[in-house]
């Protein structure tokens, strides 16, 4: 009886142990069904946020490489846009540049013209004309030589002019043509006025315009005469022609110091016994 009894004891211990064995494995098995289902969320939340990432990645590699190409785009445009306004300035320099010579050349070709009409002037003697039409020709696009050449020739065309004109001066003055001879003068200083003849030119119209009664007009260049040192000759005469025009002006003490220059200066002069008559009496009366 006891051997059943302790059959039967281990039989239901064996039973309880089976019953806590299967109760634990269904635990285990619970848990790991858990953590096979937690482990299962947790790879397809993964998945998920990898595919989410790839496309996130994929989207942002496009919009870069749209950037990238935009930028491309737009310095390629830049690049066209600046070598197009380059040429565009260039062309137009060249344009301007043409027109510029086009326009040189024909003033040039004008110029050409020009002065061979203007050198047949002094070529046919007409030197009055060729002086005139210098001021004119000055303005033209001659070349230095060509300006030099009729810089020249206009000096050579004014000295002759003055020279003539100086002569018909003295003419109408031998003749008493008084008038005649200061336009001549005037004229003549005009073309040359500090030619080697101006002084005696410049002496020739004082005289002239004493005569005409113009004693004051004369009084200028009489006295910058009578202080000059370049021509000596001409300065008695100047000195007593001062005096006379003094005389006439009733300048007195101005015309009595013009005749002790001329006494003292030029003992010899054929002015000198009149000038100091003339003074003796200027003493005497004033």
């Amino acid at each position: 009886m006891h051997e059943v009894d302790d059959e039967l004891r281990d039989i239901k211990r064996e039973i309880v142990e089976s019953r806590g064995l299967v109760i634990k494995t269904n635990n285990l098995t619970n848990a790991l069904s858990a953590d096979v289902k937690s482990i299962a969320k947790r790879q397809q939340s993964y998945e998920r946020r990898l595919a989410w990432n790839s496309a996130t990645a994929y989207v942002v590699f496009v919009l870069v490489v749209f950037a990238a190409l935009k930028f491309a785009w737009d310095a390629r445009v830049d690049s066209v846009k600046s070598e197009t306004e380059q040429k565009t300035q260039e062309n137009e320099r060249l344009r301007k540049e043409a027109r510029t010579a086009l326009d040189e050349r024909q003033d040039r070709e004008r110029a050409q013209a020009k002065a061979a009409q203007y050198y047949e002037l002094i070529r046919q003697g007409k030197k009055v004309e060729f002086v005139e039409a210098h001021e004119a020709m000055k303005k033209e696009p001659l070349t230095r030589a060509e300006q030099n050449m009729f810089a020249d020739a206009v000096e050579n065309a004014k000295n002759d002019l003055a020279a003539q004109l100086f002569e018909q001066g003295l003419d109408k003055a031998r003749v008493q043509r008084w008038q005649e001879a200061a336009t001549a003068f005037e004229e003549s200083l005009k073309y040359k006025e500090n030619s080697a003849i101006a002084p005696g030119v410049k002496l020739g119209l004082a005289q002239a315009y004493r005569r005409l009664g113009r004693a004051r007009d004369a009084l200028p260049l009489l006295t910058a005469l009578a202080e000059s040192a370049v021509d000596k000759e001409l300065q008695d005469d100047a000195l007593y022609e001062l005096a006379k025009s003094q005389e006439e002006l009733q300048a007195w003490n101005e015309a009595k110091a013009s005749w002790r220059a001329l006494i003292r200066r030029f003992p010899e002069s054929h002015f000198t016994p009149e000038g100091k008559m003339m003074l003796a009496q200027l003493q005497l009366m004033h």
